[in-house]
């Protein structure tokens, strides 16, 4: 479809206009930008590459690229990593360009040469620098080994041609073999392929020169550049802007924006970061070539991407993860309906943390991604209709009555609070959690469109569950705070309940007492460092400066690399975050996002504490014995974070009724607060109802 002959659309006109690249066209602006996602080296790992590509592709989007695929063994990410080297491996990805190419979706094969990254012993690089992220130090390409692996990428691009896709993206950012040649950090060579810039941009020119030769005119090349190195000894502006030049002259299609290498300590896409964080690096570069520009990063609604493209920062904006969060994001978008949106947190718990772990990626807020090719339609009906009391109104009851009600079962909710949400509640109250109630605000729609019976405040009991005689009972209480007992703790208002403090963090005192450095202990200290928190509070041009001012991000662009000197501030308390166990505290945070909140903590010069115990509290403080050294914390509160239990205390009267139930979320397990595993028990539990 031509744009000149688009329909505009009614709320997001520049969203849905087609894009036209000559040869071929993009229904709208919307990209699917690369995830490994762990389906590629599984067993019928292609087939359930198609099951996955095809759902985002039946949603709407325009354009996906897949997780990023070698062009040799040296450049795997991993043994055994998926590569594209020969004919009978390109044949195999035939089901997967099928799969799209029913939907009028394009999609085009990531090329990703790890470089030092790669976690095996025969790694190669532009120089032997060994990664700061990497155990193993990478060998220095020799001249000839440089044209062979140029090569490489040549007879990976002419196969994803052969395997019909539409098109390639050549990874030039994040740190990973381009991306090293390019920055001086990396590259210390003294041969043509290093010293000058110009010289060490002749990789990835010469790549690209290659690759169209051998592909020809009519295949899209996109090329991810590192617009913002954020690395020491990264490139300056000046160079991004002639290396983009020079890639355009070599016949690339489309410039994807990258952002930060995977060393680089800022916190590039979690959910602190603030939305369309980055949109400003790549509306830079507009105007300095002709071809179209794509930016990316934490961009997870429909308003948000309308509105960097309105406002001239790009031509295209990709979003990866609100695509696994939900893969019929355009569809509602294009609909008119954004309330329906499944909207992505950036909480990376089961995605990236996934697959860093060796593990498949999924989506804490969809369980189904990446298992659409094993698990049923959530949209397929029961066989039989049932009547289902669904009792707790956290994330694992909120997820089981919105799935067993869209299999046709009459669904009742009860919740003894006077409001839905459970732990959510207080998560979204955390400094950088805020998108939480993104989640809730889906889970709400749901229900009301799916016509759920919702009681609040009521407290289901032996007399309710007699007289409504449901078919089956879903037990989703969830859990209550641990009590701990520590001598003087009895009856003093100096002792909080985490809940207690996360609701009123003003009434908290200056000098704190954290017990518990799991989750919740990082995340009270989090919140009282903090001035003030608004959960509901939206995100403006004020946050974006406060969040670059913290981290060291020039946004002026005037140092290699994009960075400056962090600012800093006196902390609003002091804080002891205490644990009883040795070692490092937060060692069981996420592995993508636990290093943010340790640099949180240690910005707000928190005293982190381990191998505490607690011997009492008198007037003067917290007495403690930190290994064996006794210690007097003058504290004006303690916040206990102790971990929680279980609430169960139903389920002797469901045994005693004979009620057919089933027990998920924080009711099963307590532990550590898990809304993932508690999203994907309700879901799993209802699919089996």
């Amino acid at each position: 479809m031509n744009q000149s002959t688009a329909i505009q659309h009614p709320h997001y006109p520049h969203l849905f206009q087609s894009l036209d690249l000559g040869f071929t066209q993009l229904k709208n602006r919307a990209i699917m930008g690369s995830m490994h996602v762990g389906l590629e080296e599984e067993k019928q790992g292609f087939e359930k590459l198609a099951a996955y590509f095809e759902a985002r592709a039946d949603g709407g989007c325009a354009l996906m690229v897949t997780g990023g695929v070698s062009p040799n063994i040296k450049g795997w990410l991993k043994p055994l990593g998926m590569r594209l080297t020969k004919s009978s491996q390109a044949r195999q990805h035939r089901v997967v360009t099928d799969a799209v190419h029913k939907h009028d979706s394009k999609i085009c094969l990531q090329i990703l040469h790890a470089g030092r990254y790669g976690y095996h012993p025969f790694c190669v690089a532009p120089s032997a620098i060994k990664s700061p992220i990497s155990p193993f130090k990478p060998s220095a390409l020799s001249h000839r080994q440089v044209l062979k692996t140029i090569k490489h990428f040549v007879r990976c691009a002419s196969l994803a041609q052969e395997a019909g896709y539409d098109g390639i993206e050549i990874m030039g950012s994040e740190g990973y073999l381009i991306n090293q040649f390019i920055a001086q950090r990396t590259n210390h060579r003294k041969d043509q392929w290093g010293g000058s810039y110009e010289n060490r941009i002749r990789f990835p020119l010469e790549i690209v020169k290659q690759v169209r030769a051998a592909v020809g005119r009519e295949f899209i090349i996109i090329f991810r550049l590192s617009m913002l190195d954020l690395v020491e000894k990264g490139s300056t502006w000046e160079e991004v802007v002639i290396l983009a030049k020079a890639l355009e002259a070599e016949g690339v299609n489309i410039i994807n924006t990258g952002i930060g290498w995977h060393e680089a300590r800022v916190p590039t896409i979690a959910t602190l970061v603030p939305r369309g964080g980055f949109h400003w690096v790549t509306k830079r570069l507009m105007g300095e070539v002709s071809i179209p520009l794509i930016t990316s990063n934490r961009i997870n609604t429909p308003e948000i991407a309308e509105e960097i493209l309105a406002n001239g920062s790009a031509d295209l904006v990709s979003m990866a993860r609100p695509f696994l969060a939900d893969p019929a994001f355009m569809k509602k978008a294009q609909a008119s309906t954004p309330e329906e949106i499944n909207t992505c947190i950036a909480c990376n718990q089961a995605c990236l943390d996934h697959v860093f772990s060796n593990k498949r990626a999924s989506c804490l807020v969809n369980p189904r991604a990446c298992h659409e090719y094993e698990l049923p339609a959530i949209s397929e009906k029961a066989k039989q209709s049932k009547k289902v009391a669904v009792i707790g109104g956290g994330p694992a009851g909120l997820s089981a009555a919105c799935v067993a009600a869209e299999r046709g079962h009459q669904v009742t909710l009860y919740e003894r609070a006077d409001e839905l949400g459970g732990q959510f509640n207080l998560a979204m109250r955390i400094p950088g959690k805020q998108e939480f109630a993104e989640t809730l605000r889906y889970f709400k729609q749901q229900l009301k469109r799916l016509n759920v019976q919702v009681k609040v405040a009521t407290e289901v009991d032996e007399a309710l569950l007699t007289r409504e005689s449901f078919d089956h009972v879903i037990l989703a209480s969830g859990v209550q705070a641990r009590q701990i007992k520590v001598k003087g703790f009895e009856d003093d208002a100096r002792v909080l309940s985490y809940t207690q403090s996360i609701l009123n963090p003003d009434q908290v005192g200056q000098n704190v007492a954290i017990i518990g450095a799991g989750g919740i202990g990082f995340d009270v200290a989090e919140l009282l460092l903090k001035a003030e928190s608004n959960p509901n509070s939206n995100r403006t041009d004020d946050d974006l400066k406060d969040y670059l001012d913290e981290w060291g991000v020039d946004q002026e662009y005037q140092q290699r690399g994009g960075l400056k000197a962090p600012e800093s501030h006196a902390p609003q308390r002091q804080i002891y975050l205490l644990q009883r166990s040795s070692g490092k505290l937060g060692a069981k945070l996420g592995k993508t996002t636990g290093w943010i909140h340790r640099a949180q903590l240690k910005k707000g010069q928190v005293e982190m504490l381990s191998e505490v115990s607690y011997e009492h509290l008198s007037e003067q403080g917290l007495h403690i014995k930190v290994k064996e050294q006794e210690r007097i914390l003058e504290v004006d509160h303690i916040v206990v974070c102790a971990g929680q239990t279980s609430q169960r205390s139903l389920e002797t009267c469901l045994q005693k009724l004979n009620q057919e139930y089933s027990v998920i979320g924080g009711a099963l397990k307590a532990g550590e607060i898990d809304a993932k595993r508690a999203i994907a028990e309700g879901q799993k539990v209802a699919l089996a109802l």
